[in-house]
Parts: structure tokens; C-alpha cells; sequence
């Protein structure tokens, strides 16, 4: 039977005007592999923001119940024309009961259970979701399991990354973060060096007391002789960077180089021969990246997503770092909500001026029926 229920959609006029709505519409019965979640519990995580609050005048938008209309800078509107006039669900993943069942076995056997789900429109009262993107949560509550994808798998997905690559040791922008404390739980288990960057003394000490061995703030004046060092004690010559714009991506080369060419027993104008990697995987700060002639000419600098990142993954990887995610949910992949908020909460200007700042420790999480 077609459900009925209101889903937060978001919209880019050519004009730049943002419009984030929700909307009632009708969710077809599923079929195939799909199942229809009636949606419990979705974080908002910084990916999410991209269509949401991301270069938009959040100060000076006009705010109605359920509708905010936002101006967003010409330059970021005028680069996604792509979207203009067309109207995009919001939110990347979630937590829900399975309701309806198409005919595939794999989504029959969903039927009746709370499960986490990507469906990307999560920020709604139901969604429909691929029975292969959903994982069965058991005793879990779709509380503990919201945030079971974006973060726990990107976070596998570095590790995975790091070791396909030849690593042993990696360095981490913005380190406190939620994924970042995931991250150093997991490289714990797995044995994996790991360099946490933070810019606060406060969040370096809550790291130390996770047991974190390497971390550096990249707000003391020796942060980068800091960063060198730990590079040194680790070979960390392989990072992420969710900050993207600004010079973190650059400071960590360099650091990685000046190590690198200590080593060195021969002076050679090109730099040293030590393949030195980062990748960005966020855009925390949506300013130039800055790249600098510094660190010679072996490095790379690259994208990294998750959904791409899943797909070279063949179906034994894919069902172990599953079954791992699920085994790990109140300890080594446990989430933390600074707050809860309904679809209409989401939308007041309170709420969204707090969580477009994406501080460390303060995510929100957003339960459709209040």
C-alpha cells in the first residue's frame, strides 16, 4: 500500500535563492531488493550540509515552518547549475523499521526489522532503500544505529585504503571529530600508526585519553616540526584531510617531506623519491586549496568519497566490514548527539545556524515523527 508523508527536499533557483521545504508527497511500494524504512533516527552529518546550508546566507533567511529560503553566494550557485530548478532529497543515512518488502529474498528478509539505510532522502518520515545498503540492527535501537554507515565504513574505508596502498600509518585532519575518534579506535584493533590532527588543546587531551599515542595541534606555533616529528615515528607518509581548502593538505606534505628528506644521503633538486599522498575527503573550509612548491615532485593529491570507495570493494570486503559496523555499534563505531530535533526543528534558524558550523562533538540528530 502507498504511504503517504513528508520529506525535506532542497532547491537551487538560477538566481542563487535556496529553498529547503518539506514536502508531502507518496512513496511508492517497493519492489525488487527494495524495502520502504519508516524512518526513526538520521544524524546530519557534514555531507548532508552540501545541499543544506553550504555557502548559504543562513542569517538572513526568511524562516516559516517547515520552509527556509536562503541566498547563496553566486559563485557556489553558478557552479551548480547542474541542480537548478530541480528539486533534491536530503540526507544521506538513517535508521528505521522495514514496513514493506519487494519480492527479492534479500528484502523479504528485512521485513519487520529495524535497520540502518543509505537511501539519500533520510530526513523524512519513510524511505526507500536497497535491501544490499541495509544492515539489520538486531537489538540495536535505530538511535544506535543512525549513524551506521557515513562514518564507521569511511572510517574502515581509510583503513582499507591505507593497507591497499602499501601503509602501515596515516595522518587524520580534524582528528576530534566523531569519525576521527572512530578512526583511532579502529586503527587500536588493526595495529595501524596513526597521526591525529586537532586545532584545540582540550580535544588533543581527549585523545591522549583514548589511548592516542601521536597527536599534534595545528594551533601551536611548532605545529608543523610537531607533525614532522610524529611523521618520523610512524612513516605516516599517507593522509585524509576533510578540511580541503586553506594549507592543511600542504602542511601535511611538507611535513611528510621534511622527513623524507632527512633521509636523504644524496641532495637531489627534485625532492626525494618518498611517495607522499593526501587525500581530501571533505570541504570544511570551501576556500582555495593551497598547494605550495615544497615537497618536490613525488606526491599526490586526490579525492576521496565513500560511495565510490564501496564499489571497488568486492562482496566478502563489503559483508565484513558490515559485519564488523554491527559487532561495534556501542563501542569502536558508537555515535553521540548533541542534540535531537523534529523535521520542523531542523529547519528554525536556531538550529540550522548551530549545526552549519559542523563543531567537533555537536552533531545533531533528527527524528522524523518528533
Amino acid at each position: 500500500m502507498t504511504q503517504t508523508g513528508r520529506q525535506l527536499m532542497s532547491t537551487l533557483a538560477a538566481d542563487g535563492r535556496l529553498t529547503l521545504e518539506l514536502q508531502t508527497r507518496e512513496f511508492a511500494d517497493p519492489t525488487g531488493n527494495q524495502v520502504l524504512v519508516r524512518m526513526e533516527a538520521a544524524p546530519i552529518n557534514p555531507s548532508d550540509l552540501a545541499l543544506m546550508t553550504m555557502a548559504a546566507d543562513l542569517a538572513n533567511a526568511e524562516y516559516a515552518p517547515g520552509k527556509v529560503v536562503a541566498q547563496l553566494h553566486p559563485q557556489f550557485a553558478a557552479a551548480q547549475a547542474a541542480r537548478h530548478g530541480k528539486p533534491q532529497p536530503v540526507g544521506n543515512e538513517g535508521a528505521g523499521v522495514v514496513i514493506a518488502a519487494g519480492e527479492g529474498p534479500m528484502a523479504q528478509a528485512l521485513l519487520g526489522q529495524r535497520v540502518a539505510c543509505v537511501p539519500g532522502n533520510a530526513y523524512s518520515e519513510y524511505a526507500l532503500a536497497d535491501a544490499m545498503m541495509c544492515i539489520p540492527l538486531g537489538d540495536y535501537t535505530c538511535e544506535q544505529g543512525a549513524s551506521s554507515f557515513v562514518n564507521p565504513m569511511t572510517a574502515l574505508g581509510f583503513v582499507e585504503t591505507t593497507k591497499r596502498e602499501g601503509r602501515q600509518s596515516l595522518v587524520h585532519a580534524a582528528a576530534a571529530s566523531n569519525l576521527g575518534q572512530m578512526l583511532g579506535r579502529i586503527c587500536q584493533e588493526d595495529g595501524v600508526a596513526l597521526v591525529n590532527i586537532v586545532r584545540k588543546d582540550e580535544q588533543a587531551e581527549l585523545l591522549r585519553g583514548q589511548g592516542e599515542a601521536f597527536v599534534v595541534n595545528s594551533s601551536h606555533a611548532d605545529f608543523e616540526a610537531q607533525l614532522s616529528a610524529a611523521i618520523a615515528e610512524t612513516d605516516a607518509f599517507l593522509g585524509f584531510d576533510p578540511i580541503g581548502g586553506g594549507t592543511m593538505t600542504d602542511t601535511c606534505l611538507r611535513a611528510m617531506e621534511r622527513v623524507a628528506a632527512s633521509r636523504m644521503t644524496d641532495y637531489f633538486r627534485y625532492g626525494s623519491s618518498e611517495p607522499k599522498k593526501m587525500y581530501i575527503y571533505g570541504r570544511l573550509d570551501m576556500s582555495p586549496t593551497i598547494l605550495t612548491p615544497s615537497y618536490g615532485f613525488s606526491f599526490t593529491v586526490a579525492g576521496w568519497l565513500l560511495m565510490p570507495f564501496l564499489a571497488s570493494c568486492d562482496m566478502a570486503t563489503l559483508m565484513a566490514l558490515r559485519s564488523r559496523v554491527v559487532a561495534g555499534l556501542t563501542t569502536t563505531f558508537a555515535s553521540h548527539y548533541k542534540t535531537r530535533v523534529s523535521l520542523e526543528e531542523m529547519l528554525t534558524r536556531d538550529a540550522m545556524m548551530d549545526y552549519a558550523q559542523m563543531a567537533t562533538g555537536e552533531k545533531y540528530l533528527v527524528t522524523p515523527w518528533g
